[in-house]
C-alpha cells in the first residue's frame, strides 16, 4: 500500500478477505501520543538540530556535563563499548569537527561502540544521557549515524522518528553555494539587500524589456532545465513569501483537515524563506555525465540509498541484533540490481548508452566535482577526468580488495566453497544468493574467517585517497552512502558487483512451464494510461543551517524562521493499470508488475530473455480473484514499495510541540517511513515523442502468510519483524533467472509495449513574456 506521508492509519493485523478486492490490512483504532512519548520525540528532534553547532539546549547539556560511563545503565556492555570508552579516555575518539565516513575502518569501529551504547541503554533516561554526552563530544557524522541506527533498531522506539537525513545533514545533499548562503543568512541584512536589489532589477528590466522578452538565452548561459529561476527573473538568493511549502503530494496532503490546520499554523507562526538551488554543473570539465545530475543528485534517491544500507548495516550481525528473519543478503543484492538498472534507464533516456564498467585495469574517463562542503567547512574531494586509480600511493589496499573479489568469483566458478568448520555451501542452489550476496557485501554474516574482512568497504576508503586505518580524512563522496550515488564512478564500480550476482543466476535452471503456470487464470488485457514525466518543484527544509541567533531568543528555542531550498526535480503524472483477468475459481493471488527498456543503446529491440536484468519490479499486491472475469484498476499512487514526500522538519517539530502543549493530538499511527523508493522516480525522464519501454505482468498463487504482508507502514519499516515481504519467493520472481522462451510464457503473464513522454513545462518562459517576471510562478 502506498504511504501517505503525513497522517496514516496503520494496521498490521489481519486482512479483509473479500472476493474482487485488493487485500489490505484491516484498520486499527487510531491512538494518540501521551506526554511521555512526546517528550521522547521532542528530544530526538532537538538533539539533532544544527549538528555543526555546540549543543544549544540547556536541559540536555546538563546530562552531557554530568555523564560518566556506568555499566549498570546498559543491558549489555561488550568489547566495542569498552573500545569506544578507551578511545575517548586516551584522546583517540573522532571529535566534533572531524569528518566521519561510514565506510572507514577506524570510524565504523567507533561508531559501532557508540551505537551499542544507544542500543543497550536500559531505558530512555539512560539513552538520553549518553546521547546528550555524545552530541557534545563525538563527530557530528558519527553521532547521526549511530543515532539513526538506534532509532531504527530499538524495539522500544517504535513510532519515534528522526527528521530525514537530508534535513539533519543538508551539507551532504546540496551544493556549497546554498550551504554558505544559508549559514550567513541574517534577516536584517537580507531585508536591506533585497530592497536595494529590487530597485536595481526593476530599473534594469524597464530599460531592457526587449532583451528579456526576445533573447532570454543571453541571461541564461549554461542553462539547464532545472535552472528555472533564470526564466522567471528571480535572483539566486533568499526571498520571502507568505506561501505554502511545495511538495509532491500537495493535493493528497491538503485533503486532510488536520494537515491543513498544521499548515495554517506553520504559516502564521513562521517566516518562510525560499532560495533557488541547482544541481552541479560542468564548471571545470567537459563531462556528459552532468546531463544526469538531476537524477544522481536527487535528494530523495540519495536518502533512499542511505536508509537501504542502514537497515542492515554491514557490520551488524543479524542474529545478535534481531533481524535474522530477514533476507539481508538477497535484499542487498536486489537493491543493488535495482539501482544499477534505474541508472541505466536514465542513461538510455539521455542517449548516453551503457553504463561503463569499472575494469580495474584502466582509467575511468568521467571526472566528477560534487561541489559539496562538509559540516566542518572543508570542501569534498573530486576526481579529474581520466581518473587513474593507480596514481594513489596505497595500491596495496586496492590489491587486497581485488584479491578478495577474485577469490569470491573463483568460488562461484567452482560452484561451492567450504567453510572453516567443514560445511560445504552449494553455489548452484537458488537459496545460495543469501550467502553470495553476504560475501560480496562483506557483511557481518560472513560464513568463514577467510572472508571476514570488510574488503568492499575498505576499497571505498582507497578510492577516497585515504588510508584504511586513518582517523582524520578529508570529506569525500565515496565514504558515505548518502553521497556516493552522486558520482558516476559508483555506478560503474557497483555494476562490477552486479556482474557476479548475474553470473550466479546464470547457473540456475530456468523456471519450467509447470512452475510458472497458474491453471485456470489468464491475463486477457492490461490497459495502461499515458506515462508522462516533467520537472516539478519542491521545498526542502534546510533550517538546521540557520545560525543560532535566528532561533534562540533569551536562551529559548523559538522556531519562527524556516529556510527552504526550492529545487526542480523529476516527477511523473499518476498513471493506472486496468487489468482484465479471468479465473476459473475464486482464489487469492499476487500480481506483480515490472518495467524495463525495450531497446539497448543502439536502438536494437531486446527480448525479455535478453533484457530481464534491466527490469525493475514497480508493484506487487495481493488480490482476491472472483470466479469469472475480474476488472482491476491499480493506480501508481497505490504501489506498495514507493513513498511520497515526508513532512518537513519544521512541520514535524511544530506538530509535536503543539501536542506537547495540549493544543493538538499527535497520532501514534502517524508514519514517516524512512524506507521506500521515491515514487517520482518510477519512470525515466523519457522523450518528447516517447521513450520506448515494456511492462511485464505476472499473476502467481499467494503462498505467504498474513503476517508476511509488508509492514512499510510502520516507521521501522518492519526491520527485524520478518514481515517486510508479501511472500517468500525470490526478489524479482519470476524474471530472476535465465529465461527459456519456449517454456516461460504462460497465460498468467502479459507483456505491454509503452512509451514514456516528457513534457517540458518551462518552454512557455522562452517564447513569450512572463507577466509576473521577478516572482515565482505558482501557476506553474
Amino acid at each position: 500500500m502506498k504511504l501517505a506521508l503525513v497522517v496514516i492509519v496503520v494496521a498490521l493485523s489481519g486482512f479483509v478477505a473479500v472476493a474482487g478486492q485488493v487485500l489490505e490490512p484491516a484498520n486499527q483504532q487510531v491512538k494518540y501520543a501521551d506526554k511521555e512519548f512526546l517528550e521522547k520525540q521532542k528530544f530526538l528532534l532537538e538533539i539533532v538540530y544544527r549538528m555543526e553547532n555546540p549543543l544549544l539546549f540547556e536541559e540536555y547539556l546538563k546530562y552531557a556535563k554530568d555523564f560518566h560511563f556506568d555499566k549498570s545503565d546498559y543491558t549489555q556492555y561488550d568489547q566495542y563499548m569498552e573500545t569506544f570508552q578507551k578511545a575517548y579516555t586516551s584522546g583517540y575518539l573522532l571529535p566534533k569537527g572531524e569528518f566521519f565516513g561510514a565506510m572507514v575502518k577506524s570510524h565504523i569501529t567507533q561508531a559501532w561502540g557508540l551505537f551499542n551504547y544507544f542500543y543497550y541503554a536500559k531505558d530512555f533516561d539512560a539513552f538520553m544521557k549518553v546521547a546528550s554526552w555524545a552530541r557534545v563530544h563525538v563527530s557530528e557524522g558519527m553521532f547521526v549515524y549511530a543515532l539513526t541506527l538506534a532509532v531504527i533498531h530499538r524495539d522500544d522506539f517504535e513510532g519515534l522518528m528522526l527528521p530525514a537525513i537530508n534535513e539533519i545533514l543538508p551539507q551532504h545533499f546540496f551544493t556549497s553555494k546554498l550551504i554558505l548562503e544559508a549559514e550567513k543568512f541574517d534577516y536584517d541584512v537580507w531585508s536591506k539587500q533585497i530592497m536595494y536589489e529590487k530597485e536595481y532589477k526593476d530599473l534594469l528590466y524597464a530599460d531592457n524589456k526587449d532583451s528579456y522578452n526576445n533573447y532570454p538565452h543571453i541571461y541564461t548561459k549554461d542553462w539547464k532545465t532545472w535552472q528555472w529561476w533564470k526564466m522567471m527573473g528571480l535572483g539566486e538568493h533568499w526571498y520571502h513569501e507568505k506561501k505554502y511549502m511545495l511538495r509532491d503530494n500537495i493535493e493528497e496532503f491538503s485533503e486532510d483537515a488536520t494537515n491543513m490546520d498544521l499548515v495554517n499554523y506553520v504559516n502564521s507562526t513562521t517566516n518562510l524563506f525560499y532560495m533557488p538551488t541547482d544541481y552541479t554543473r560542468d564548471l571545470e570539465y567537459d563531462n556528459e555525465h552532468s546531463k544526469l545530475s538531476y537524477f544522481t543528485e536527487d535528494v530523495d534517491l540519495n536518502a533512499y540509498w542511505y536508509y537501504a544500507n542502514i537497515d542492515y548495516a554491514f557490520f551488524l550481525n543479524s542474529t545478535k541484533y534481531g533481524f535474522e528473519k530477514e533476507r539481508r543478503g538477497e535484499y542487498w543484492a536486489y537493491n543493488l540490481q535495482t539501482m544499477v538498472a534505474r541508472y541505466y534507464w536514465e542513461r538510455l533516456s539521455q542517449e548516453l548508452g551503457e553504463t561503463p564498467e569499472f575494469s580495474g585495469r584502466s582509467v575511468y574517463v568521467q571526472g566528477y566535482n560534487p561541489q559539496l562542503i562538509g559540516y566542518n567547512g572543508i570542501g569534498f574531494g573530486y576526481r579529474q577526468n581520466n581518473f587513474d586509480y593507480k596514481r594513489y600511493d596505497k595500491l596495496h589496499q586496492y590489491n587486497n580488495f581485488y584479491g578478495y573479489y577474485t577469490r569470491v568469483t573463483m568460488q562461484l566458478d567452482q560452484g561451492h566453497f567450504t567453510t572453516n568448520n567443514g560445511t560445504v555451501v552449494n553455489l548452484r542452489k537458488p537459496e545460495a544468493i543469501e550467502v553470495l550476496a553476504n560475501l560480496l557485501e562483506c557483511n557481518a554474516d560472513l560464513f568463514d574467517s577467510y572472508f571476514d574482512t570488510y574488503w568492499r568497504v575498505l576499497s571505498h576508503t582507497y578510492f577516497a585517497n585515504a588510508d584504511v586505518d586513518a582517523l582524520h580524512l578529508l570529506p569525500h563522496t565515496f565514504v558515505n552512502f548518502e553521497t556516493m550515488q552522486r558520482d558516476p564512478f559508483t555506478h560503474s564500480y557497483y555494476k562490477r558487483f552486479l556482474q557476479v550476482i548475474l553470473k550466479f543466476k546464470s547457473f540456475l535452471p530456468p523456471y519450467t512451464k509447470a512452475e510458472l503456470l497458474l491453471p485456470g487464470v489468464s491475463i486477457a488485457d492490461v490497459q495502461v494510461s499515458e506515462l508522462v514525466t516533467y520537472f516539478d518543484f519542491t521545498d526542502f527544509d534546510v533550517s538546521t543551517l540557520l545560525n543560532d541567533k535566528m532561533l534562540f531568543v533569551d536562551g529559548e528555542f523559538i522556531w519562527h524562521t524556516t529556510l527552504l531550498a526550492r529545487q526542480q526535480r523529476l516527477n511523473h503524472k499518476p498513471f493506472t493499470f486496468d487489468f482484465t483477468i479471468v479465473s476459473d475459481k475464486s482464489q487469492k493471488v499476487v500480481i506483480r508488475a515490472f518495467l524495463g527498456p525495450k531497446f539497448d543503446q543502439n536502438r536494437r529491440s531486446l527480448s525479455l530473455a535478453q533484457n530481464h536484468d534491466s527490469f525493475i519490479e514497480i508493484d506487487e499486491f495481493i488480490y482476491q480473484l472472483a470466479a469469472g472475469k475480474n476488472t482491476i484498476k491499480r493506480s501508481s499512487q497505490d504501489f506498495y514499495w514507493t513513498i511520497d514526500d515526508r513532512s518537513t522538519y519544521t512541520e514535524l517539530y511544530k506538530s509535536v510541540i503543539l501536542a506537547y502543549e495540549g493544543a493538538h493530538q499527535f497520532s501514534l499511527n502517524a508514519s514517516q517511513p524512512h524506507c521506500g523508493f521515491p515514487d517520482r522516480l518510477l519512470l525515466p525522464q523519457g522523450w518528447e515523442k516517447g521513450f520506448p519501454m515494456q511492462l511485464f505482468f505476472f499473476v502467481a498463487p499467494y503462498t505467504g502468510a498474513h503476517e508476511h504482508f509488508p509492514s512499510y507502514t510502520s516507521y521501522t519499516c518492519g526491520v527485524g519483524s520478518g514481515k517486510r515481504y508479501i511472500d517468500d519467493l525470490p526478489f524479482g520472481y519470476p524474471i530472476d533467472r535465465p529465461i527459456d522462451e519456449v517454456e516461460f510464457f504462460v497465460p498468467n503473464m502479459f507483456m505491454k509495449n509503452v512509451k514514456v513522454y516528457h513534457e517540458d513545462k518551462l518552454e512557455k518562459y522562452f517564447d513569450k513574456k512572463y507577466e509576473n517576471f521577478g516572482n515565482f510562478d505558482y501557476a506553474y
